[in-house]
């Protein structure tokens, strides 16, 4: 079975050339970088809520400089650059993935336009004993990287799109939890005491 699917993978490379090769090899960077990302997100525990992780340190640490008496505004501003250094960590190698993502079809359309180019030399050499069906049969195999540029690509697009959703959602999450120990009692002021709306004549 598995000297099937490399015998099929060689067939492809064979038919789509070098950019084909450079697909494939794409395709598995983007496999591996996406099963890691996704093996560090289960262990951070990003998304919507908190329960582990870096998330948990950054508010364990606000709880104790707030103990310690010092005040929101420098709490505020340390632990969000640490936020931030933390989250651009936990990031770190989606970049990679928006890579794959964007060069993947170019790299395809650009498979396509040399087999294309191809295609058509060969129909000129020919000259007017050209068989239509060499020149669908030469089209046919340069439309092959093209789609394996958008089958490369898709996948590496969702997996961004959802790894970003997901940071962003934990992002605030921190901010308002945070906010939540820096100023506990805030919301319950303002429900018990709503301002009052002055109208002016």
């Amino acid at each position: 079975m598995i000297a099937n699917a490399l015998n099929s993978l060689m067939g492809l490379v064979d038919l789509g050339g070098p950019v084909v090769a450079i697909l494939m090899g794409a395709s598995i960077i983007g496999l591996a970088c996406i099963l890691w990302k996704g093996a560090v997100f289960v262990t951070h525990g990003i998304g919507p809520t908190i329960t582990r992780g870096f998330g948990q340190d950054v508010l364990i640490a606000a709880q104790r400089a707030a103990a310690r008496g010092a005040t929101n505004g420098d709490i505020r501003d340390r632990l969000n650059a640490r936020l931030q250094a933390s989250l651009a960590r936990i990031g770190a190698g989606l970049r990679l993935l928006d890579v794959i993502a964007q060069t993947a079809p170019l790299l395809g359309l650009f498979g396509t336009v040399l087999g294309m180019i191809d295609a058509f030399r060969t129909l000129q050499e020919a000259g007017g004993a050209a068989d239509p069906t060499v020149l669908a049969g030469g089209i046919w195999v340069a439309l092959v990287t093209t789609a394996a540029g958008l089958i490369v690509a898709m996948p590496a697009s969702l997996a961004l799109n959802w790894f970003d959703a997901r940071l962003e959602a934990h992002e605030i999450a921190l901010k308002d939890a945070l906010e939540d120990i820096l100023a506990p009692d805030l919301m319950a002021e303002r429900t018990a005491h709503p301002a009052t709306v002055v109208q002016h004549a």
